[in-house]
């Protein structure tokens, strides 16, 4: 699912110092893997990699089997379409309410307008946001806009799910059930990374992990 090999990346011009350097490691259909690592250790940057927000400075990725690295601008929103990402900042459209900001991946897979409703209804209920269908993203407490953001990453069964510190904005309970519906999709086959400083979730739900030191992988390759 995940390969990559002697990937770096830099921001600026050539010969500025890179943030990543030479990682190598793989993560399989249907793995799961803990993404670790201080404050400015290169996880978001990694997972920026992996949902092709921007593209290797060297080395090989490669995604679903394609070169990511090399493949054409034009092939990346296919490659995307099987992607779900939980960001940090929640990314939700304004002027959607919950309900349009989770519906908007299956609108845009053009998906029978029954089956929209059925299914984020069902999400939004399951993630303990039933009676908040309507409301708009200003109008929800960072909790709530985090617990919408993480429904629209997943509502279309991603082939890959990447999530940035998903449970930084929620209290232990309700962390503990979006980790069960995590592992609950990892479980059906969908691959997961996850970005975390929260020790104690790890301790829970073990897994093997990614550790990243200053851009450089320490464990897990």
């Amino acid at each position: 699912m995940i390969r990559c090999e002697g990937v770096g990346l830099r921001y600026g011009a050539q010969g500025s110092a890179e943030i990543l350097r030479d990682l190598d490691f793989a993560v399989p259909e249907g793995g799961f893997r803990w993404l670790l690592g201080h404050s400015g250790a290169g996880k978001t940057s990694l997972l920026k990699l992996l949902y092709l927000a921007i593209r290797p400075s060297r080395g090989t990725l490669r995604l679903f089997g394609t070169d990511a690295a090399r493949a054409p601008r034009a092939s990346l929103p296919r490659l995307r379409r099987r992607i779900g990402v939980v960001f940090q900042d929640f990314r939700l459209l304004p002027h959607l309410s919950a309900f349009e900001n989770v519906a908007l991946p299956l609108r845009i897979a053009r998906r029978p307008e029954a089956e929209v409703r059925s299914d984020v209804s069902e999400m939004l209920r399951w993630v303990g946001l039933s009676g908040r269908l309507d409301a708009l993203p200003a109008e929800l407490s960072g909790g709530e806009q985090q617990r919408v953001a993480i429904a629209r990453a997943v509502i279309a069964r991603p082939s890959l799910l990447l999530a940035d510190e998903p449970t930084g904005n929620l209290d232990e309970p309700q962390a503990e059930r979006l980790m069960r519906l995590i592992r609950e999709l990892n479980r059906l086959g969908t691959t997961v990374v996850v970005a975390t400083h929260n020790e104690a979730l790890v301790a829970r739900h073990p897994a093997p992990a990614l550790a990243l030191d200053h851009g450089r992988l320490v464990s897990g390759g």
